[in-house]
């Protein structure tokens, strides 16, 4: 048995003449680092899509941006489909995590409205919508752009009801909290899109800001 083995996995060292312990880093498992490479290539294929857009959109772009070999990256992902599907998938599953713990992390007192909006805006001025976007439209499978629009539409929909539900728990009506979040995101949306030819910041802060207090009057007009 060596000396790495009696100490439990640690190194001797020697510090001012005595023995002392140095913590051997523990190893990966072959899981973990799968894992890791798998999601170093997902975020590669974020970035690529995001500087290049879906048609000039290609692997070993990916694998170099990943630093991985095409073996590796092939091993993962055999085609450029799954790769894409994969990657948005990534992006959608963030995104849905972090809306739904904001709207879980509502409480009593807090800005109800400000944080829809915020959320809204979050994800619809993100690289997620805007890749989503560029993707739907470059596709030319219906197969594939139905399949990737079926993914989206399963990790946006549960982010929403967590916000209407949340809505309704601070005493909004059905309703209310139904029309409210449909035309919010409507014209989040809206914005976001407008902003691909003319991106006026101050201009939609002052909209979302008109639009919160015709919201405000309407919640008003309801209870």
């Amino acid at each position: 048995m060596s000396l790495v083995e009696r100490t439990g996995g640690e190194r001797p060292g020697r510090r001012n003449g005595g023995l002392v312990r140095v913590r051997r880093a523990k190893r990966r498992t072959q899981a973990e680092r799968t894992e890791e490479t798998r999601t170093r290539v997902l975020d590669a294929a974020v970035e690529v899509l995001r500087k290049k857009g879906y048609a000039h959109f290609r692997t070993a772009d990916v694998a170099k941006a990943a630093g991985v070999s095409r073996g590796a990256q092939l091993h993962h992902f055999r085609t450029k489909e799954k790769l894409v599907y994969a990657t948005m998938e990534h992006v959608f599953h963030n995104v849905l995590e972090t809306s739904c713990s904001r709207a879980l992390a509502i409480k009593k007192g807090d800005d109800l409205l400000e944080k829809v909006i915020d959320d809204a805006r979050e994800f619809f001025f993100s690289t997620a919508f805007f890749i989503s976007l560029d993707i739907a439209t470059s596709i030319n499978s219906k197969r594939f752009r139905e399949q990737l629009m079926d993914m989206v539409r399963n990790a946006r929909l549960p982010a929403e009801q967590a916000w209407r539900q949340a809505l309704i728990a601070h005493g909004m009506p059905k309703q209310t909290a139904d029309d409210v979040l449909w035309l919010t995101l409507g014209l989040v949306r809206g914005l976001a899109v407008r902003m691909l030819w003319q991106n006026e910041p101050a201009r939609f802060d002052r909209l979302l800001g008109l639009w919160r207090r015709i919201i405000e009057d309407y919640i008003g007009k309801t209870r």
